[in-house]
C-alpha cells in the first residue's frame, strides 16, 4: 500500500534532510490552491494538515502554507500536481505524484528515471488502482469490533494493518472510504477511541504483483530512485 516498499530508516533520513517537511508543505499549498483554505470543506487539505501535524511541522508553517496556497498572501503558488503512470521493472504498475514548479524540468527527469521500467500515457496504469481516502488507526482494545466501527464511521472497506505497523497489545486496521468522506470517517474513528496514525488520499492497488526476492530488490531500487527525486511527492505501486 503506497510506500510500503520503503526500506527501514529511509523516512527518518528524509526528515533529517528536511525533505519530508518540504514535501508536506508543498502538498498543503497545492491542496489549498485547488480546494480552498477550509479543511472542513477540503478533504485533501484536511488530510495534508493532519499528516503535517503528525510529522511535527510547526503550526505557523502549516498556517502560512494554507494562506499562501489559497491566495491570501502576495506570494504566488507555482506548484502544480502532475501524475505519471508507468511500469517498474517486471511490469509492476506504478503511479507517481509530483509537486513541481516547472513541469518542463520535471518531465524529462522522471522519464529518465523510468528507463529502468517504462513510462506510459495518462490512464495507462491508473485502472490498476482505486483512488480512495485511507485512514490507518490502532486501538488499545484487542477485542474491538473494527468492522462495526467502520460501518458506524461510514467507511466502505476495512483491512488489517501489517504487523510491524501495530504496537504490541493493540489492534490495527486500515479503513477505506470515498475521498469526500475521508475527514468525516477519520473524526468518527477518533471519537470511537481509535488512534489515527494516517489520513491520506491514495491510489490503492486492486491487485498486487508477487515477485521473488531478487526481482523485488530490483523493483525497490527503482522505486527508491523515484522517491529520492525532489519533485516526487508520492509513489504508489501494485506490489505485495
Amino acid at each position: 500500500m503506497g510506500a510500503q516498499w520503503k526500506q527501514a530508516g529511509r523516512e527518518a533520513n528524509a526528515q533529517k534532510k528536511g525533505q519530508m517537511v518540504v514535501k508536506l508543505v508543498r502538498e498543503i499549498m497545492v491542496a489549498a490552491k485547488l480546494g480552498g483554505s477550509d479543511p472542513d470543506l477540503n478533504p485533501r487539505l484536511a488530510a495534508a494538515v493532519e499528516k503535517a501535524r503528525k510529522a511535527s511541522v510547526y503550526r505557523d508553517t502549516i498556517e502560512r502554507a494554507i494562506k499562501k496556497g489559497s491566495g491570501q498572501t502576495d506570494e504566488k503558488v507555482t506548484y502544480e500536481l502532475v501524475t505519471y503512470e508507468g511500469f517498474a521493472p517486471h511490469k509492476v504498475p506504478v503511479v507517481v505524484e509530483c509537486l513541481t514548479d516547472n513541469r518542463n524540468r520535471t518531465a524529462p527527469e522522471i522519464r529518465n528515471l523510468f528507463k529502468a521500467g517504462s513510462l506510459g500515457q495518462p490512464g495507462s496504469v491508473s485502472f490498476f488502482f482505486n483512488h480512495l481516502g485511507v485512514v490507518e488507526a490502532t486501538h488499545g482494545d484487542l477485542n474491538r469490533d473494527a468492522e462495526g466501527d467502520a460501518i458506524e464511521a461510514g467507511a466502505q472497506e476495512i483491512e488489517p494493518l501489517e504487523a510491524e505497523e501495530v504496537p504490541a497489545g493493540q489492534k490495527g486496521a486500515r479503513f477505506l472510504t470515498e475521498i469526500r468522506e475521508l475527514d468525516a470517517v477519520s473524526k468518527a474513528l477518533k471519537a470511537a477511541g481509535w488512534n489515527v496514525i494516517a489520513t491520506e488520499i491514495r491510489y490503492v492497488a486492486k491487485n498486487s504483483t508477487e515477485l521473488n526476492e531478487a526481482a523485488r530488490r530490483e523493483v525497490a531500487d527503482f522505486l527508491n530512485a523515484l522517491d529520492d527525486h525532489d519533485d516526487v511527492h508520492r509513489v504508489y505501486v501494485a506490489l505485495k
